[in-house]
């Protein structure tokens, strides 16, 4: 099965710090088994979850932890607080050690959580799988985020990222590349079409003849 041919050796330093665990992960089979597959793990007191890898929240639970923390009622405040982020993954991980409350118990919550709280589900065989599925996520490139799906703009250069994402076919990657480019909207509005090709190739036209078309 060439499906983990991801975990060779060369991706060594594309994996550096891309993993951020809560530090009561430290002890968990789950880190050594992350280690052989050469990430390196940086550990963090996190507020939410158990990892965070590219902006995902994951929420690790063994078996027998998941009956403790539904008879408390605790899991139910950890899954509201990875629903506040965008994408969110709950691990159930088997642990063999037998659980405290019925099996339809955990049926019901896992059905709850899928169906009401919308949150992902993955069942993990043991450590060794979880770091496995862990690793994979962390492989994924991150994608570059559309400042409008947020209107928390904290910059002006955010600000002024906004403006420009607002033309057609002109995303994040693009306008970043265009503040580069030219560092500010009046130089981008004043370019001319040669110069506006180095970015935006045969985009550039169009995009030049929005800028400077006349309104009726």
């Amino acid at each position: 099965m060439t499906f983990f041919n991801i975990f060779s050796k060369s991706k060594t330093k594309e994996n550096k710090n891309k993993i951020i665990a809560d530090n009561r992960e430290k002890n968990s089979l789950v880190i050594s088994e992350l280690t052989k597959l050469n990430h390196n793990v940086k550990f963090e007191q996190l507020e939410i979850g158990d990892y965070l890898i590219n902006n995902i929240a994951i929420e690790r639970k063994t078996k027998s932890d998941l009956a403790s923390s539904i008879i408390n009622k605790r899991i139910f405040n950890q899954l509201e607080n990875i629903n506040k982020y965008k994408e969110n993954l709950l691990i159930i991980e088997e642990d063999h050690s037998g659980t405290i409350i019925h099996e339809n118990a955990i049926n019901g919550f896992i059905l709850s959580t899928v169906l009401k709280s919308k949150i992902p589900i993955i069942f993990s065989r043991n450590p060794k799988e979880t770091a496995k599925y862990i690793s994979i996520l962390a492989n994924k490139k991150e994608k570059e985020q559309s400042l409008r799906q947020s209107r928390n703009l904290l910059s002006k250069e955010e600000q002024i990222q906004f403006i420009l994402e607002g033309f057609p076919k002109i995303g994040p990657v693009k306008a970043k590349e265009l503040l580069k480019e030219f560092k500010t909207l009046k130089n981008i509005a004043n370019a001319k079409i040669k110069d506006l090709e180095k970015v935006l190739g045969k985009q550039a036209e169009d995009f030049y003849n929005l800028i400077n078309q006349e309104l009726q």
